[in-house]
């Protein structure tokens, strides 16, 4: 394959690199293991749905609450907890081969069967919600251990309860969201794990997974970047028809479903389902918006440490810093233990069972997608997918997945209900973890060292705070073109480069930006979670502002930090903010987390100034 100094190739030391154990779990996808969990999975969702039947859960009358009530909803409750819990772990099993592998045609298949049976699922749960709104909450709460433990949970179902359609309606829904959302977002992941790409350099054409040639953004030499650039928008120009077919689909859903659920948008939906509210969400984007300049101080000093006038859109990623090191994944895995044990043993042990114990694949490969994330697994174990480079910013992601872990080592002793975290909430312990590696990493280094690390996390910030509000205008032409008619695969392309011309601004050459950025991110292609996109944004600020206060008063912050995981399914963004005094409905909080990054600006140009002189 190809061999470059810098890039990010399929050697014989990235073939080293770890697959995660699933056989932990159950030996295979065609073991008796397997299949006899898959088969009591099927018969608790239909015995809960029995129960249900029996016990006329669904929506009701109001009625007096009795004592048969009670009874009735604490075994649904315990139930219910459990049938999930099941399901989560059947669910992510299977995922850790599709994942890995969209090639797996036993995985596929087993996730589509899944899939069919998760419809009854879907149609429990809008039940169960229905005959929340139908109970006096307040009373229950008074009069059960459960709904107290519950409380957060049965108040949000409470207010959901008001945005259902009828109980045929929803029915209907959830059974077409299989063949409609869900199978949309499903040919998103096929086709583009499966995209190849034709490239040439050096003279020798290859042909590679869409996933290497994106990872050739982060070759030290612009020819080869540019070259992968160019191929990449003609293999997405190639492919674009289908994904546009797809994101129509899930579009035009999303607009269907909230409008005859009473929701004033999608976004309404959005934010509810996220645990913020419009104040919260305006604040952070004005905040947002008026670091831009920032931002393009840093993207003009990185052209001039790159030695150009202005950078493309196939330089955001060029390495900068002539002596950054090279990081071989298992000095990676010391350091991370190394310096998560800075914090704490607890922090320091989840990343030891996470290395020692398999729970990560890190080998980028034909069929695997693209990017990182981490799952729940079953119990207090998560397993992390990452496609690693041997830079820092392949620690930085390992270290961010690896918080995530942390988050669900720290939830793992309430109930599925309470474990429900929105998106907002879920990047707390990835950003908080990811800081203290590139903290320990920036102090360690030499001043080339400390350039390369300092681009690696504004890379990752830029791409967080004026990328994700290019994806948020994106998506919100989107969804607002899509009232009106289908959009072509030139009005998306145009749609996009207007978002990332009115984010990125002089920062980036306008004629050489990514029209297809809406065909290669998955986020799009959720009918269940639009605008997955400002969640990453509210999760890094309010990581960096949990970290600073840390910084001030480390004792009392450990005292406080890990309920608060365990919390965060417990109660809505705001008020758990409240704990460490931060108010998220005013501007100067999210302004004072994007000067933790205006500071790393200033010290990146100063140091480009003087390796310029």
């Amino acid at each position: 394959m190809i061999s470059r100094k810098g890039a990010f190739t399929v050697t014989s030391a990235v073939q080293q690199l770890p697959h995660w154990d699933m056989s932990a779990v159950y030996p295979g996808l065609e073991s008796p293991e397997f299949a006899k969990a898959f088969d009591r999975a099927v018969r608790d969702i239909a015995q809960l749905a029995s129960f249900f039947d029996e016990n006329d859960v669904g929506k009701q009358e109001p009625a007096p609450l009795d004592d048969g009530t009670v009874r009735t909803f604490e075994e649904v409750i315990r139930r219910y907890n459990a049938l999930l819990d099941e399901l989560r772990t059947l669910g992510a099993y299977i995922q850790g081969f599709v994942t890995t592998d969209s090639r797996n045609d036993t995985a596929q298949a087993r996730l589509s069967e899944l899939q069919q049976h998760s419809v009854l699922m879907s149609q429990l749960s809008v039940r169960l919600t229905a005959w929340i709104g139908s109970l006096d909450v307040e009373e229950l709460i008074r009069r059960s251990e459960v709904a107290r433990e519950h409380e957060f949970a049965l108040r949000e179902a409470r207010t959901e309860s008001e945005h259902l359609m009828s109980p045929a309606e929803e029915a209907l829904a959830a059974e077409l969201n299989v063949v409609a959302g869900v199978a949309w977002s499903k040919l998103h992941s096929s086709a583009t794990s499966q995209l190849t790409v034709p490239v040439t350099l050096d003279g020798e054409t290859r042909v590679l997974p869409m996933s290497e040639v994106r990872n050739l953004a982060y070759d030290p030499d612009r020819g080869v970047r540019r070259t992968a650039y160019e191929a990449e928008l003609g293999a997405w120009k190639q492919a674009a028809l289908p994904l546009a077919a797809a994101l129509n689909s899930i579009k035009g859903q999303s607009n269907t479903l909230d409008r005859r659920q009473g929701w004033g948008s999608p976004l309404d939906k959005a934010l509810f389902n996220n645990r913020i509210d419009r104040e919260t969400l305006d604040a952070m984007l004005a905040a947002a918006r008026e670091s831009f300049p920032d931002f393009r101080r840093y993207l003009r000093a990185k052209a001039r440490a790159l030695g150009l006038d202005v950078l493309a859109w196939y330089d955001l990623f060029a390495p900068v810093g002539g002596s950054a090191r090279t990081w071989e994944f298992p000095e990676a895995a010391a350091y991370i233990q190394e310096q998560f044990g800075t914090y704490s043993p607890k922090l320091r042990e989840l990343a030891r069972r996470a290395f020692e114990e398999r729970w990560i694949d890190a080998e980028p490969r034909e069929g695997k997608v693209d990017g990182a994330f981490c799952m729940s697994l079953r119990g207090d174990e998560s397993r992390v997918l990452t496609n690693y480079k041997r830079a820092f910013g392949g620690v930085s992601t390992l270290a961010h997945e690896l918080g995530h872990a942390y988050h669900n080592l720290n939830k793992a002793g309430r109930t599925m209900l309470q474990q429900a975290t929105p998106m907002t909430l879920a990047e707390t312990a990835s950003i908080f973890c990811e800081t203290i590696v590139f903290q320990a990493a920036l102090r360690d280094a030499d001043e080339q060292e400390q350039i390369a690390i300092l681009e690696e996390s504004l890379q990752g910030s830029c791409q967080v705070v004026v990328d994700i509000t290019s994806r948020f205008l994106f998506e919100q032409a989107v969804l607002e073109g899509r009232l009106k008619h289908e959009l072509s695969v030139d009005e998306l392309n145009a749609l996009m480069v207007r978002a990332q011309k009115d984010t990125y601004g002089d920062g980036l050459d306008p004629d050489a930006l990514h029209p297809y950025m809406w065909a290669v991110k998955s986020h799009y292609y959720s009918a269940a979670r639009p605008f997955y996109n400002f969640p990453y944004m509210f999760g890094l600020l309010f990581g960096l502002g949990l970290y600073a206060k840390y910084r001030e008063d480390p004792d009392s912050f450990r005292a406080g930090y890990d309920d608060l995981l365990s919390s965060t399914g417990l109660a809505d963004a705001a008020s758990l903010a409240e704990r460490f005094g931060i108010n998220i409905r005013t501007e100067s909080f999210w302004r004072s987390s994007l000067d933790v990054i205006r500071g790393d600006v200033d010290r990146y140009e100063a140091l480009i100034e003087r390796a310029n002189q």
